[in-house]
């Protein structure tokens, strides 16, 4: 069973100010989304309650005084005739909200709020995946979204139908009997408390199940995604690993659910039985009935009202009693939504020059770098210069640090010590963005994303752009005789997330299409990080020699655990460890017999002798 640390549960504790601020402020991301989404469900709450109070209060009482002390037909018909004509151009009101309003503005509402989720998601530093617990609050944050906007409206309309309840027969009472509404006031005061005790549990559960029913979505994905199909299908032994950590999860959650469960039943029937059932059922009839048949001082028309209307007053300080501890728990959610939203990206530009997109001429100084706090440095002191044009190949074996040199040249992260200088400056004083549209990139875990052959290329948007670029891109990397064979060419669909007809390229035919991105951008460096590794060895070769053609007088970074491709540098750079060990051209290594060329003799010693 997880321990739940005490920070965590401080977490739990909110003020009256941070709960209203919060809910506050999610309302204000609806309003801003949709005006009339807020007004007509706030105008209707209200509208409703009136209209209740007058039907079933007021009405019912008026024809129960009639009934009782005689009043004429004619003017008991008027009075119901008059109040069904108000309420019918209410519930007019209500189709209106509910069956026009409501439906065409839902979804815009939530797609505005998300936009800003996926705009601050889109501009994260990729560290900040790095780090569990962000990470498990990013993803509450967006999966929860849709849920607190109908929190959030919940509980405005709640409290405006509650206050409209509250105030029409409040009245009714204080005009009828002052003392009836002790009793009410009793039930509320009690199952306020209740309320706020079952929720936080609730919220509390929730937390620290995150964990676990994340492994459970991950099992889920994998038996529905198409990547994992022909694994599964010829591995059935993996299906009994996943299946064990399923049940291991499952019983994670459940056993998180048990933790809870004794305290929240118990809250929850003190919340329904004690603080509703009793006070209304056994206390509050037991007062009228001694009112009315020993004090004689309310008529037993009044104690038909007064008990029907005191569920209706009851009910209506759950405005106070349920809607407080629920808004209470939607502030927790939302509060993480906050801290999304209000994370200020680290990786940010000083002076925000603007880089040109000729051969990078790239100098790293002293520097060193490690994943999260107090990690060792995978990156160590490394000095290293690179000349403009200059085409570098990296390699050494796994956890040497190549894929982490380059994703700070790219300054997705950020050194701990020492300069990167991209044509003389700290990368630091450029823009970001622009600095990022002068590198041109591939990597061995590359995305196809649901959209157009056009747009995978450009990832972008492809209206109003030539084709002939595109074309050019994807015959350098030699996939456009495919494309060619799809009966929309450039515009047909890839996957089938949206779209029946969409085409799911072969491993190889994805890593082309992820390729010809570089050979389209214009970019001063290219980084390639195993751009062939799914390629056989003659497309391979000619995809190297398209490579070497495309890039012209770029400078090139590339990773590669084939040697063979590596021969095509001007300089192959090993590292070991985060170093620099051994650097120089493919005979110049050879020539010194080290590391690399015990690499090499491995990859190539079946068919040459060093």
């Amino acid at each position: 069973m997880k321990y739940v640390p005490k920070e965590e549960r401080q977490k739990t504790k909110q003020s009256i100010k941070t709960v209203f601020a919060n809910n506050f402020f999610m309302l204000k991301q609806i309003f801003s989304a949709s005006p009339s989404f807020v007004l007509f469900q706030a105008a209707d709450a209200v509208r409703g309650q009136v209209s209740i109070f007058f039907e079933h209060t007021v009405l019912i009482g008026y024809v129960l005084e009639a009934a009782e002390f005689g009043y004429p037909f004619k003017k008991v018909a008027g009075v119901i005739l008059l109040l069904a004509a108000l309420i019918t151009i209410g519930m007019l009101f209500t189709v209106y909200q509910g069956e026009y309003v409501g439906p065409r503005e839902r979804p815009k509402v939530r797609q505005k709020i998300k936009m800003k989720l996926y705009e601050k998601a889109r501009d994260m530093d990729l560290e900040c995946y790095d780090d569990p617990e962000f990470y498990n609050s990013q993803v509450l944050a967006i999966s929860e979204i849709d849920n607190q906007i109908d929190r959030v409206m919940k509980f405005v309309i709640d409290t405006l139908s509650g206050l409209a309840a509250f105030v029409t027969t409040a009245i009714y009472f204080l005009y009828k009997d002052k003392t009836a509404i002790l009793f009410a006031l009793g039930a509320f005061v009690l199952s306020m408390i209740f309320e706020q005790l079952y929720n936080k549990q609730n919220y509390l559960a929730r937390v620290e199940g995150i964990p676990f029913s994340r492994k459970r979505d991950y099992i889920k994905r994998i038996y529905y995604l198409n990547d994992y199909a022909k694994e599964i299908r010829l591995n059935p032994g993996v299906s009994d690993i996943l299946f064990d950590r399923f049940e291991a999860a499952n019983d994670e959650v459940y056993a998180v659910e048990k933790k809870y469960a004794l305290k929240k039943w118990f809250f929850g029937f003190m919340r329904r039985y004690v603080c509703n059932s009793f006070f209304a059922d056994v206390l509050f009839i037991g007062y009228l009935v001694y009112q009315a048949m020993v004090l004689h001082s309310i008529s037993f028309s009044t104690v038909a009202i007064l008990y029907g209307s005191f569920g209706r007053l009851k009910n209506s300080m759950r405005v106070f009693s349920e809607t407080y501890p629920f808004a209470c728990e939607t502030s927790l959610y939302v509060n993480k939504i906050r801290e999304f939203l209000n994370y200020e990206p680290k990786i940010v530009s000083k002076e925000k020059l603007a880089p040109t997109n000729k051969a990078k001429e790239i100098e790293l100084d002293k520097v060193s770098f490690a994943y999260g706090k107090n990690q060792d440095m995978l990156i160590k002191n490394l000095n290293l210069h690179i000349k403009p044009g200059e085409k570098i190949a990296l390699v050494g074996y796994n956890g040497a640090g190549k894929t982490t040199l380059v994703k700070l040249l790219m300054r997705l992260y950020d050194t701990k010590a020492g300069v990167i200088k991209a044509d003389g400056r700290d990368i630091k004083e450029y823009d970001v963005k622009k600095y990022h549209d002068t590198i041109g990139t591939v990597f061995q875990d590359f995305q196809i994303f649901a959209g157009s052959v056009k747009e995978n290329v450009l990832l972008d948007v492809a209206d109003g752009i030539e084709d002939e670029g595109i074309k050019k891109a994807l015959t350098q990397s030699g996939l456009m005789e495919r494309i060619n064979k799809f009966e929309k060419g450039l515009d047909t669909e890839l996957t089938t997330e949206f779209s029946q007809e969409g085409v799911n390229l072969s491993g190889g035919e994805s890593q082309k299409l992820a390729i010809s991105r570089v050979f389209y951008k214009d970019a001063g460096l290219m980084i390639l990080d195993e751009p062939s590794s799914a390629l056989d060895p003659i497309a391979e070769y000619q995809l190297n020699h398209a490579m070497l053609e495309a890039t012209g007088d770029k400078t090139v970074i590339f990773i590669s655990h084939r040697l063979s491709t590596t021969r095509i540098a001007d300089r192959i750079i090993m590292l070991e460890k985060g170093k620099i060990v051994e650097q120089g051209s493919h005979e110049e290594l050879l020539a010194m017999k080290g590391k690399y060329a015990q690499m090499w003799k491995v990859q190539a010693g079946a068919y040459i002798t060093v």
